[in-house]
């Protein structure tokens, strides 16, 4: 690799051929392509196959059996088709298509949790309870109400509304910058999605947004937590968003809640559990300008897990300390990911 001196000693025409050599380099036929599917492939179809068994045995009790078996063939299909295009012409874009597909379809996966944990009974009166014992009152209720000023509610809903920009921006760091494993950060990422996916099929948990609603906000200040049973099958309704409303994140946070937002996935917080495995992933590559930049966008986002209503302050807690386990757990599974690297698969944009 070229030391600093002999970097600033090129002449910009040697400059911009440096640089289409990398843009090349993308689009170079791979000597040795990876014949099979990719490991974070793998852990889709196995989410996959989980799922679908456990739809198996509750047949009876899935609502839209039909519309979501048809929908995971597409996928399968869809994964098949990537890999063929990748066959015929195996360099690091088709590649990087696979990955970046995968994850965009969690957008599909999230919703879907729903569809399955609706037919368990409803635990929010368990989380609720333990959340009164631990704090002697539910922060939920009380964050928003402490800071209710316009400036706040704006930063949290900002923070919030950074939740998946900043996963995309770890991912395409990796794939600009350190492509030599982004394979592995692929991996990292969606298996990490999954583990929380299956935590929320089996631990039916709405949070206060939901749960507040349903039951009603002066009873939970009175310490009442009911249990709901099958309540959320049924009803999808929940408590506005408090914070300043007239502003743009705000109202930017309030559209992805009427475009996705499903009673399902409270426990632990995918928001601070996700954010803080890119916190590490970006910890990982020793780049601080990047961690720095992140930062507070991270701080914001776990305080407003809990401003906005969506989360228990123990689903971010808990999210907060299963990423550090998880993180650890699948970058020592996927050590032997890491491709060999030559200067071109480090690229820094300076």
């Amino acid at each position: 690799m070229m030391g600093l001196k002999d970097r600033l000693s090129l002449r910009p025409s040697e400059k911009t051929t440096n640089k289409n050599s990398v843009i090349k380099d993308y689009f170079k036929i791979e000597k040795n392509p990876k014949k099979g599917l990719l490991a974070l492939e793998w852990v889709m179809l196995g989410y996959m196959a989980i799922t679908v068994i456990t739809m198996l045995f509750t047949f009876t009790k899935v609502v839209n059996p039909e519309s979501m078996l048809w929908g995971r063939l597409r996928i399968l299909v869809m994964t098949l088709a990537l890999w063929g295009v990748y066959r015929m012409i195996p360099c690091r874009i088709t590649k990087m298509v696979r990955i970046i597909a995968q994850i965009a379809l969690l957008a599909w996966w999230y919703p879907d949790t729903y569809e399955i944990n609706r037919m368990f009974p409803n635990l929010d009166h368990i989380f609720a309870g333990w959340e009164q014992d631990l704090f002697g009152c539910q922060p939920a209720l009380l964050f928003a109400k402490a800071l209710p000023w316009a400036v706040v509610s704006e930063l949290m809903s900002m923070g919030y509304f950074m939740y998946y920009p900043m996963i995309a921006a770890v991912v395409l760091y990796y794939f600009f910058c350190r492509y030599y494993e982004a394979e592995r950060v692929g991996f990292v990422m969606l298996a990490s999605f999954f583990i929380y996916y299956l935590i929320y099929i089996y631990v039916p948990v709405v949070g206060p947004t939901f749960y507040f609603d349903a039951v009603g906000v002066q009873d939970i200040a009175k310490g009442i937590f009911p249990a709901m049973g099958d309540y959320f099958n049924t009803h999808t309704n929940c408590l506005p968003t408090p914070g300043y409303t007239d502003g743009i994140f705000y109202q930017l946070v309030e559209d992805a809640k009427e475009a996705g937002e499903r009673p399902t996935a409270a426990f632990p917080s995918s928001h601070v559990g996700v954010s803080t495995i890119c916190m590490l992933l970006v910890w990982h590559t020793g780049n601080r300008k990047l961690l720095y930049v992140m930062l507070p966008f991270y701080i914001f986002l776990c305080l407003a897990t809990v401003y906005i209503q969506a989360h228990y302050l123990i689903d971010a807690i808990a999210g907060l300390i299963s990423a550090v386990v998880i993180y650890f757990a699948l970058m020592a599974v996927s050590k032997g990911m890491t491709e060999h690297h030559t200067t071109s698969s480090r690229l820094r944009f300076r």
